[in-house]
């Protein structure tokens, strides 16, 4: 089929068929942006999660950590106010100091249901999909519960060699230092099939906002994801985040968050970066290395207008229809 314009492939009258990659409050947001474009969209959420709830419910049961993919739940659900009112319930968090305590009600649901279909958590989150009347589907990166192991270098200025292997989502975003490299263990996890049909079926593939380290970068260390992103002819489109994340990305600028994401394509074409104008400094050294990977680079305004470092679903959906060419 022939590209248009904007190198989407795109049936007419068919929606732009988008794949989400990403975890947390980053892929949240681009779900809110995405959702305004199309109702062809699905969630790849990561499955790392090792603290909170999803670490509590991971401990005790043989099941993915379901609070990524609860989040990512709730961001597509429908607008009716009794869909909007099951969101609501599925990001309630039980207070008080039992054993539910902190809980969010979605967490338990998705853990329940999973373990009422013998552990098919894709069949159990199509259930929650159907009731929240959700627009697009929520998958999982992988079909069992991945660990990150990271290698941080140390910031003590007297020690500055000095590198520490950390295992775990959060003991990584806690440790101070620079996360030098990282890894999924499994190292070949099994990748749910409709998460590849997902892929090769998409116009567009997004990665990020997110936890850069252990939300985005994930998805390209999965052998079977990354041959799918290398293989696919969808357009890639990477957002890229407001602020350097504590515990991750300290200091770091918008073309060395680029730098880390491009170290880890292997074969993976990178086709636009979509950054904050306001939160790019060096703006000649981010499309260098945007130019330099072959990339188009759109500078927008898609923070917050109140200034708090958080996209804006409607200025970032602005952004995506200009590189998709989304009307």
């Amino acid at each position: 089929m022939p590209l248009p314009a904007s190198g989407v492939r795109q049936s007419a009258g068919q929606p732009l068929r988008v794949a989400a990659l990403g975890g947390g409050h980053g892929l949240a947001a681009a779900l809110a942006a995405w959702r305004r474009l199309t109702a062809d969209l699905t969630a790849i959420v990561t499955v790392a999660d090792d603290g909170g709830s999803s670490g509590r419910i991971r401990r005790e049961m043989p099941v993915l950590p379901p609070g990524d993919l609860r989040m990512a739940l709730a961001a597509l659900a429908g607008p009716d106010p009794r869909t909007q009112e099951m969101a609501a319930l599925l990001q309630h968090r039980f207070g008080g100091s039992g054993v539910l305590a902190g809980h969010p009600v979605g967490n338990l649901m998705l853990t329940g249901l999973t373990e009422m279909h013998g552990g098919d958590s894709v069949r159990a989150l199509g259930v929650l999909e159907a009731l929240l009347g959700a627009e697009g589907r929520v998958l999982p990166m992988a079909a069992v519960p991945l660990d990150l192991v990271a290698t941080v270098v140390s910031v003590d200025p007297d020690d500055p060699q000095d590198t520490r292997r950390i295992r775990g989502q959060v003991a990584i975003a806690s440790t101070p230092g620079r996360v030098r490299d990282i890894r999924v263990s499994p190292a070949d996890p099994p990748v749910p099939p409709a998460v590849l049909d997902a892929i090769a079926g998409a116009d567009v593939i997004s990665l990020g906002p997110g936890s850069w380290y252990t939300s985005v970068l994930p998805h390209l260390l999965v052998p079977q994801l990354r041959a799918a992103l290398a293989e696919a002819r969808a357009k890639v489109v990477v957002v890229l985040n407001l602020e350097p994340q504590p515990g991750e990305t300290d200091g770091f600028s918008p073309e060395e968050h680029l730098g880390v994401l491009l170290a880890h394509l292997e074969g993976v074409s990178l086709h636009s970066v979509i950054a904050d104008a306001a939160a790019v400094v060096d703006r000649r050294g981010l499309l260098s290395a945007v130019q330099g990977c072959g990339a188009e680079l759109v500078l927008a305004p898609v923070a917050a207008p109140d200034g708090a470092p958080r996209h804006d679903p409607q200025r970032l959906a602005a952004a995506l229809a200009s590189v998709v060419g989304a009307r």
